[in-house]
C-alpha cells in the first residue's frame, strides 16, 4: 500500500471521485485526526453529501424488489449468469431515476395492500366481537322501554346458569335472563329488568362475575351489523386484489429494479466518499491508501485534473492502520476464503496462502479420498464457474476451492481404490456372484489403517516443520538469529535426532545429544541461573506436550478417511443385501449422497482446524484490516470496464 495525500479543486470533486471509483484502488481514510487538530480545523471542514437521500433510495428499491418477489415471483435458473453492463450504462442517472419511479409506484401499491390488510384485521375483530350477540334480536341502540332496561353482558363459562337465574329472580323479581351464546371462556347473556329493580339485579349478577358488553355505538341488530361487516370485508378483498394485480403487472420490472439498486449502490459509495473529504474554500483534501500495483493507473487518472498529490510508503508505526489486500495467482487465490474466515494477516507480515494451499488441498483430499466424490466436486465446480460465473465475496473463492479439493479427492480415491466406496466391486458381485473384481489400490484405509495413521502423523510433522521454518525466517529477518536457532532451530535438531534414533537404534547417544542440545538452547534470553533453569524446564514441558499433541491432532486425517470409506461400504452392503440391482443402486446412492454431504463439510472444518491451530499458531500474525477501496461493486450485474 501507498499513503495518498491529494489536494484538488472543489469544482473537480465529483469528476475526481468518479475517476477514483473507476480505477478502484483508493481507500479514503476518515478525516477525524485532522478535524481534531485546531490548525487544520480552522481551515478545513468535512464535506457535505446526499448520503441520506441515497440510502433512502436504496431502501425504496429494496422494498419494491421484496414486494415483487412476494406478489409476482419469477422462476430463475440456479446457474443463470449475471448480465454484463458497461460502466457508463451503470452510472446512467436517468435510468436510475426511472427505476426509482417504478419502485415508488410498486411501494405505493404495497403500502395500500398493507393498509387494507390492517383494516381487514380491525373489521374481523369487530365482527368477532359481535358474533356472541348474533342471537340478540333487539337492535343494539335500544336500551329498553319506558319501564324496562335491556342489559347485555357476560359471565365466566363455569357459572351455573340456573343458580344465577334463581339468585337474580330472588333479588329482583321483575327480571328475565336469556343465554344468547357460550364459548370456552364466557356465557353471553341478555337481561331484561324492570327499571325499579335494576340495581338489585346488577348486584346479584356481579356476584357471579357479570361484566357489561363492550359494544360500540352501533345501530340495528348484531346480525345486521355482522352482515354489513361481511360486505365491507368483501370490498376490502376486491380492493386488495386490485392492488396486488397492479403489482403483478409490474413483475417484469424486477430486473430493472435490481439494476437500479446496483446503480444506487454506486451513488452511496460516491456520497460516502464525499463525507471523507475535507473542504476549504475552493479546494478539497483527500487522505487515503492506494494499492501499489494500480498506482500507474491511478497516476494516469489523476493527470487529467489540476491537483497535487503525494504517494509515500507507510511508516512502520502506521502498519496497524494500513489496510490489507491479498494478491495471489489463480491457483492460490481460492485460499483467500480460508484466510479471511480466520483473520487477515497484519500488514507487513507474511501471506500464508501460498504456504497453506498445498497442505489444505492435500489434507482435504486425503480425508475424503474417493474418486466418485472427487468427480462430483470437479463437475459441480466446472459447471457453476462456467454457467453462473459467481462473483460474490465468498462464492468466487469457494467454488474454485471445491474444484481443487475435488482433484485431490479424486487422486486420493485412485490411490485407495475408492469409487463411492466399494460400489463397483459390490455391483460386479451382484451381477456375477463369482466375480472377484476390485479396483487397483496402493493401500486400503480399512485394511491398512495403522499405515495410514503413521502416514498422517508424518504429514503432520512436515506441516509443523513448514510452520517452524516460516517462524525462523521471520525471526532472522528481524535480526533475531540466536532466538531462531535456540527455539525452532533446536527443536528441528531434536526431531532429526529422534528420527535417527528410531532408524538406526542408537537411542542412548541420540538421547544424550538431545539433552545437551536442550540444556544449551532452552535457557536463551533468561537472566540468572534460576531463570535459565526455569526457562529450560518450562520450555521442555510446553514444547514436548505442545508438539506431541499437535502431531497427534493429524490422526484426524486417518480417522476421516477411514470413517468415510466404512460408511460408504456399509450403505453399499445394505443395498447389495436386497439382491436386486435397481434397489442396490438406489440404496447405495442415497447412502453415498448422505455420506458425501456430511463429509464435504466435515473435511473442510477439520482441515480449517489443522491450518488455523497447528499451522498458523507457529508463525501467523493476524489483525489486518480489509482493504475497502472506492470502486464499483454490484450485486446483480457484471461490469465491463473499458
Amino acid at each position: 500500500m501507498k499513503r495518498l495525500h491529494l489536494i484538488a479543486l472543489a469544482q473537480d470533486r465529483d469528476a475526481l471521485l468518479a475517476s477514483l471509483q473507476h480505477v478502484g484502488c483508493v481507500e479514503l481514510r476518515e478525516p477525524g485526526e485532522y478535524l481534531a487538530d485546531e490548525s487544520y480545523a480552522a481551515l478545513l471542514h468535512r464535506e457535505t453529501s446526499d448520503l441520506a437521500q441515497a440510502r433512502g433510495d436504496l431502501t425504496e428499491l429494496q422494498h419494491a424488489i421484496e414486494a415483487l418477489r412476494q406478489y409476482a415471483p419469477q422462476k430463475g435458473s440456479l446457474f443463470a449468469p449475471r448480465a454484463q453492463l458497461g460502466e457508463a450504462e451503470l452510472l446512467d442517472s436517468r435510468a436510475r431515476q426511472a427505476a426509482l419511479d417504478k419502485a415508488a409506484a410498486i411501494n405505493g401499491h404495497a403500502r395500500t395492500v398493507g393498509q387494507l390488510s390492517a383494516r381487514e384485521t380491525r373489521v374481523r375483530a369487530d365482527q368477532l366481537s359481535l358474533t356472541p350477540w348474533a342471537a340478540c334480536t333487539v337492535p343494539l341502540e335500544v336500551r329498553g322501554t319506558a319501564r324496562t332496561e335491556v342489559l347485555l353482558g357476560s359471565v365466566p363459562s363455569g357459572v351455573d346458569f340456573a343458580s344465577m337465574a334463581g339468585a337474580v329472580e330472588e333479588a329482583a323479581g321483575a327480571a328475565a335472563l336469556a343465554e344468547l351464546s357460550a364459548d370456552r371462556e364466557q356465557r353471553y347473556l341478555e337481561v331484561i329488568v324492570h327499571k325499579d329493580c335494576r340495581q338489585q339485579a346488577l348486584d346479584a349478577l356481579r356476584s357471579f362475575g357479570f361484566s357489561f358488553a363492550q359494544l360500540k355505538d352501533l345501530t340495528g341488530t348484531a346480525q345486521e351489523n355482522i352482515r354489513a361487516l361481511d360486505q365491507e370485508l368483501a370490498a376490502i378483498a376486491r380492493e386488495r386484489e386490485a392492488e396486488i394485480a397492479a403489482i403483478r403487472e409490474m413483475g417484469p420490472s424486477l430486473d430493472e429494479l435490481k439494476l437500479g439498486l446496483d446503480r444506487v449502490e454506486q451513488v452511496i459509495a460516491s456520497e460516502s466518499a464525499k463525507e471523507r473529504l475535507l473542504a476549504g474554500g475552493s479546494i478539497v483534501y483527500l487522505d487515503g491508501w492506494a494499492s501499489e500495483p494500480e498506482v500507474p493507473e491511478l497516476e494516469k487518472a489523476l493527470a487529467k485534473f489540476d491537483c497535487a498529490y503525494e504517494l509515500t510508503e507507510p511508516a512502520e508505526e502506521e502498519y496497524p492502520e494500513v489496510p490489507v489486500q491479498l494478491r495471489n495467482s489463480k491457483l492460490i487465490r481460492p485460499m483467500n476464503m480460508v484466510t479471511e474466515m480466520y483473520a487477515l494477516p497484519a500488514y507487513g507480515t507474511i501471506d500464508p496462502n501460498p504456504l497453506m494451499a498445498p497442505f489444505f488441498i492435500l489434507f482435504y483430499g486425503m480425508m475424503l479420498a474417493d474418486m466418485g466424490y472427487g468427480l462430483i466436486m470437479m463437475i459441480l465446480s466446472a459447471v457453476i464457474m462456467k454457467k453462473a460465473k459467481p462473483n460474490g465475496a465468498t462464492m468466487r473463492y469457494m467454488i474454485p476451492l471445491m474444484g481443487l479439493c475435488g482433484v485431490s479427492t479424486f487422486a486420493w480415491g485412485a490411490v485407495t481404490g475408492g469409487f463411492f466406496g466399494d460400489f463397483i466391486p459390490q455391483l460386479m458381485k451382484l451381477l456375477n456372484p463369482e466375480s472377484t473384481f476390485a479396483l487397483p489400490a496402493l493401500f486400503s484405509p480399512v485394511d491398512d489403517a495403522l499405515m495410514v495413521m503413521m502416514g498422517s502423523l508424518v504429514l503432520g510433522v512436515v506441516h509443523i516443520f513448514t510452520g517452524m521454518a516460516v517462524s525462523m525466517y521471520k525471526q532472522i529477518k528481524r535480526g533475531e538469529v540466536m532466538a531462531a536457532l535456540c527455539n525452532e532451530g533446536a527443536w528441528y535438531l531434536v526431531f532429526i535426532l529422534a528420527g535417527v534414533a528410531a532408524a538406526t537404534g542408537l537411542v542412548m547417544p541420540c538421547f544424550i545429544a538431545i539433552l545437551v542440545l536442550l540444556l544449551l538452547t532452552q535457557g536463551y534470553g533468561k537472566k540468572g541461573i534460576l531463570g535459565k533453569l526455569m526457562g529450560i524446564f518450562g520450555s521442555l514441558y510446553n514444547n514436548l506436550t505442545g508438539y506431541f499433541s499437535d502431531i497427534l491432532s493429524y490422526s484426524r486425517l486417518m480417522a476421516l478417511m477411514l470413517a468415510g470409506a466404512v460408511v460408504a461400504q456399509v450403505f453399499n452392503t445394505l443395498g447389495a443385501m436386497t439382491g436386486n440391482v435397481v434397489l442396490f443402486v438406489i440404496v447405495a446412492f442415497i447412502g453415498n449422497g448422505l455420506n458425501f454431504a456430511l463429509n464435504i463439510l466435515g473435511c473442510y472444518v477439520h482441515d480449517m482446524r489443522l491450518m488455523c491451530l497447528e499451522f498458523f499458531g507457529r508463525f501467523y500474525e493476524d489483525g489486518g484490516k480489509p482493504f475497502r477501496p472506492l470502486n464499483i461493486n454490484t450485486q446483480y450485474v457484471d461490469i465491463v470496464k473499458k
